[in-house]
């Protein structure tokens, strides 16, 4: 008849006591300056297991915490603590003040200067990078006249009454520079259709390298993320380039789609005004498209 083994807790706690105690002899022995370092920090030589599997689940647990937050928390709760007891209004009145500082009396072209103090601005309110030059590509112009566009065919049957409000404005009857968003009604994600809601225009057309670079930059520019702010209330919306134009002969130099516009407060008399254009560095964070918010405030 077999025996069961018994387990020697006792000796093996002296053992496994005896196996540390020469392990932390050897180390002093062998690191002398690092041990000496660590129990200054409080960490005697023998706990430095128990010491880094504390960190580690500490770690562990933080990064759970952070990736558990929405997207948009993670994007829009970086700015300055300085803003962190501000109201959304008072955020954007300061803002606002800010740019005011930099921007010139009307509404001419930038300068170099300018647009970099406008990034710092930006990044230091809303925690986003945005820039007038991206990959060494940039529009004639930064910084100008905005006016309101209609819907754009998603799909080939689209309506303005599978549109979302505002319906006012109504749809194109030619499609965007970029064709259909989606070849069929059944291929139409949620993400193109918020495409479609926050989109701009710009004037590619009028780029000095269009004609001669057309693939490349038609390419480049399709659904390019950019920040739209309107420098007089401080509102800034995320959007996508989707379209062309307008013609230089309207005297504006963008297009914004009846969200944009209504966002940004230009969705009323001549449904026109000035704007800062820039393009969104998703280099470090996505930004999500859309009314750009601070802790969940808009």
């Amino acid at each position: 008849m077999m025996r069961k083994s018994v387990l020697d807790t006792s000796a093996l706690h002296k053992a496994l006591t005896r196996h540390a105690e020469i392990s932390e002899q050897k180390l002093k022995k062998r690191h002398p300056k690092a041990v000496s370092l660590l129990e200054k920090a409080g960490v005697s030589a023998g706990n430095i297991r128990d010491h880094a599997a504390k960190l580690a689940a500490t770690s562990a647990m933080a990064a759970a915490m952070l990736f558990a937050q929405p997207v948009a928390q993670q994007v829009f709760s970086s700015p300055s603590v300085k803003y962190a007891s501000l109201t959304a209004d008072q955020l954007q009145k300061i803002f606002a003040e800010q740019l005011k500082t930099v921007l010139p009396q009307s509404v001419t072209p930038l300068t170099g200067e300018q647009e970099q103090k406008i990034t710092s601005v930006i990044k230091d309110t809303w925690g986003i990078t945005a820039v007038a030059t991206l990959q060494n590509e940039r529009l004639n112009r930064s910084y100008g006249l905005i006016g309101a566009e209609q819907h754009l065919p998603r799909f080939p049957g689209d309506s303005i009454d599978q549109h979302d409000e505002p319906r006012r404005e109504g749809i194109t009857p030619g499609l965007g520079a970029w064709g259909y968003f989606a070849p069929s009604k059944e291929q139409l994600t949620q993400d193109l259709i918020e495409k479609e809601k926050w989109y701009v225009a710009v004037q590619t057309l009028y780029l000095p390298d269009w004609n001669t670079r057309f693939r490349s930059l038609r390419d480049w520019y399709q659904y390019r993320k950019v920040l739209v702010v309107n420098p007089v209330n401080g509102k800034t919306v995320v959007a996508v380039v989707a379209d062309a134009g307008p013609a230089d002969w309207t005297g504006k130099h963008f297009g914004g789609s009846p969200e944009v516009m209504a966002y940004l407060g230009l969705n009323v008399g001549m449904q026109k005004g000035p704007v800062i254009l820039f393009f969104v560095d998703e280099s470090e964070n996505p930004v999500p498209l859309g009314p750009v918010a601070y802790n969940g405030s808009k």
